[in-house]
């Protein structure tokens, strides 16, 4: 049995005020970190950014805004489809601004990969294993 989920999906970038251009976001899941979800955008062969989010967030984020620091979801509606909008906050520009992404989503896709994950690790199950966790950070790793 493969301990490991993944799924490719074109996302659309938001460019400008209206215009969007697709990359791609290949998720993952692992129930060694059973909390979160990896996603990685990329475009021609190039990563663009790598973000680790919290599986309960983002299920969170398909019903509900949520998100108050460097991400933040919300579900949209686009004529007969439904989307999760992710909003990216990252380093700051000289003058005090900062880059902002944002990302959207064909919501039914994120529901789909998140019920996958919950059958390797239901929901209020997951487990971490702190003496591993330190071992590792005492070691430096």
């Amino acid at each position: 049995m493969n301990s490991n989920l993944h799924k490719t999906l074109v996302v659309e970038v938001r460019a400008g005020v209206t215009d969007r251009f697709p990359v791609l976001a290949h998720l993952s899941y692992t129930p060694d970190d059973p909390f979160a979800v990896t996603v990685v955008f990329s475009h021609d062969g190039r990563v663009l950014a790598r973000w680790r989010l919290d599986r309960d967030m983002l299920l969170e984020g398909l019903r509900r805004p949520v998100g108050c620091g460097d991400v933040r979801l919300r579900p949209e509606d686009r004529g007969a489809a439904r989307e999760l909008r992710m909003d990216f906050l990252g380093e700051a520009h000289a003058d005090g601004s900062r880059h902002h992404a944002v990302v959207f989503v064909w919501a039914e896709a994120v529901g789909e990969f998140l019920t996958e994950t919950h059958r390797m690790v239901a929901p209020g199950s997951e487990q971490v294993r702190v003496d591993d966790f330190l071992a590792d950070v005492l070691a430096g790793s």
